[in-house]
């Protein structure tokens, strides 16, 4: 439920996550065309290209470029240096958005050159901060916060409350990005929602107010996550970011949670109309998935598959993989479910090729970003060089033999650090797999003893909250005269009979989809209403107690035809209110008490 920490998928949602002061404008983009046609090259028509190229970042990131680099010629024929920074800044936003990292970094430096070179802090705080999430979006989490650090220390320092509460945001996305920090993000995205409450910057309370609903629904804490959701969409809807579609995503998840489908499906067909309307792939396939997920959820496997076929097409055509594992592994369980199983294994080979796909990327992060900031730094040795002299550049040449020797001794070291971890790796994936078992076996262990909602809850916070229940029904059976029969038999034929007993009132109890509670000597004790409240549970338990007296009977007719002693049968219900939970802290067991349990007891 919780895949969150991939690349593409935070360059999808880098919107929500990174304060990059995107607003609603007042003024249309058709509007700012008129006036750019009688605009005189002053910097007034600098700042109308900067809106424009501003407004067409992530919808049109070509024109976009096109209008900053017509402001940063313009703004350097005026030497307008704020111009400038800021042509320079969406520039690079424009490239961001289409995923070409060091471009972007380019002219983000550049920005922060001219921001420091006249004192604009603010603009220095920003850009620091955008900088940050190329590091984030390449994986290097500790650069990110280190840069992130850097721009909330000059927000902090020029009283900037918009710009810490857009770091603040930044650094609780750094710590949601893994399983070990994730609960850290919270106290950095409430402190950010709280700073923007306080300021009143209703964009700034839209993107905290779906970071903290996302962290409630990794906490399966839905009335939370709703809560923030709904804050999130009433105010992204009068923006101008694209972001109401994955508001929407997030509100059907939380649906999903609460086991309400009518109205999780609701929200996620909004979420791919609204996709469909912005002509956004990546956002129709996430409303695809999720739509499947619900259908699966209701036992519509037909309209499942069609939702999951319709999403690997769109991931296939935008090469969005991590969309594209997920969509292969619900068609794979989907076409199980059906017993389709030539359908169901094609899928899983798919799955698994993928994902070893994946992994091996995810090994390949730290060569990657070695890469990348070795094709920076030659980047402004490029610049460098034009400022040096001619014996810089001969000096160069002599040393071409050294250079040329250490880079074939680090090729080596490369490929033997390649090789290493390509051995690690694959023993890794062995042991996963072997962990994987071990822990499937683990569940199917602990749902033998609890029911499925305790064990989840036990397994999630290592305890199990006791809880109320207004109505429930608990059936009691013991044997009449069971010491004398007990006298009667050796050992192993009493525990062998008990046993039958005791299978065929299990599978009793599981047609009518009652709770066994526990067995003590000859007694067996279930209940109906728990843990899943209903109605009807007083006359399940009834029709349960009357197959067991069907039984008996069956079972005592050929115990007579065989000269044997017969088993009497006593039975008690009754309904009431009882509390349910698990106590202690060794050998877990899910009991319930109350006076209806002792009554129930008595009426045997």
């Amino acid at each position: 439920m919780k895949n969150i920490t991939k690349i593409v998928v935070l360059l999808f949602y880098s919107i929500v996550i990174f304060h990059f002061e995107i607003r609603s404008q007042d003024r249309t983009i058709d509007s700012l065309l008129t006036e750019l046609l009688v605009a005189k090259d002053d910097t007034n028509k600098v700042n109308l290209l900067i809106e424009l190229s501003k407004l067409n970042a992530y919808s049109s990131p070509d024109d976009a470029i096109s209008y900053g680099m017509e402001a940063k010629t313009l703004s350097e024929s005026l030497q307008f240096k704020n111009g400038l920074a800021l042509s320079l800044k969406y520039i690079g936003m424009a490239y961001y958005f289409q995923a070409k990292y060091l471009e972007t970094i380019q002219y983000w430096q550049e920005s922060l050159t001219v921001y420091e070179s006249v004192g604009n802090t603010k603009g220095v705080a920003n850009t620091l901060s955008n900088i940050g999430a190329i590091y984030f979006n390449q994986g290097d989490d500790t650069k990110a916060i280190e840069i992130y650090l850097k721009a909330l220390k000059v927000a902090d320092e020029i009283g900037d409350s918009l710009r810490i509460a857009t770091v603040l945001n930044n650094i609780g996305g750094v710590y949601f990005n893994k399983d070990a920090t994730r609960n850290k993000s919270i106290h950095y995205y409430l402190r950010a929602y709280e700073i923007c409450q306080v300021i009143g910057d209703q964009y700034g309370i839209g993107t905290s107010a779906v970071n903290l609903g996302g962290y409630y629904i990794y906490k399966e804490n839905t009335d939370s996550a709703l809560y923030y959701f709904n804050i999130s969409l009433d105010i992204l809807k009068k923006t101008a970011t694209g972001n109401v579609s994955y508001v929407l995503n997030n509100i059907g998840e939380a649906y999903v949670l609460k086991e309400d489908y009518l109205q999780a499906e609701n929200y996620q067909k909004q979420a791919l109309e609204l996709a469909e309307a912005n002509n956004s792939a990546l956002d129709m396939t996430l409303a695809l998935i999720a739509l499947g997920n619900t259908k699966n959820a209701i036992g519509d496997y037909k309209k499942a598959i069609e939702y999951y076929s319709q999403a690997e097409e769109l991931a296939r055509e935008i090469g969005v993989n991590y969309q594209l594992e997920t969509a292969f592994k619900a068609l794979a369980a989907t076409y199980a479910n059906i017993s389709d199983y030539k359908m169901a294994y094609q899928y899983q080979k798919l799955f698994s090729e993928i994902k070893d796909t994946l992994y091996n990327a995810e090994n390949d992060k730290k060569i990657q970003r070695l890469q990348f900031n070795y094709d920076l730094e030659k980047k402004q040795r490029e610049v460098d060089n034009l400022a040096k002299d001619k014996e810089l550049k001969e000096l160069e040449i002599k040393r071409q033999k050294a250079v040329k020797n250490v880079f074939l001794l680090g090729l080596v070291f490369i490929l033997i650090v390649a090789f290493i971890l390509y051995r690690n790796m694959r023993a890794k994936i062995k042991i996963n797999r072997i962990l994987d078992r071990q822990k499937v076996e683990i569940e199917n262990l602990l749902l033998n003893i609890l029911p499925a909602k305790v064990a989840n809850e036990l397994q999630l916070n290592g305890k199990a909250t006791p809880k109320n229940y207004k109505s429930v029904s608990v059936l009691f059976t013991d044997f009449k005269g069971f010491t004398k029969i007990a006298e009667g038999l050796s050992p192993e034929d009493l525990v062998k009979e008990l046993n039958i007993f005791f299978h065929a009132f299990d599978n009793i109890v599981e047609k009518y989809q009652l709770e066994k509670i526990k067995t003590i000597g000859d007694a067996y004790m279930c209940a109906g209403g728990i843990p899943s409240e209903t109605d009807d549970h007083p006359l399940k338990v009834v029709k349960a107690g009357l197959d067991m007296q069907v039984f008996m009977n069956e079972f005592n007719e050929s115990r007579k035809s065989n000269g044997k002693q017969q088993w009497g049968l006593r039975l008690g219900i009754h309904t009431g209110p009882v509390v349910a939970g698990v106590v202690g802290k060794k050998k877990y067991a899910y009991d319930i008490w109350g006076n209806t349990v002792n009554i129930a007891s008595r009426m045997e």
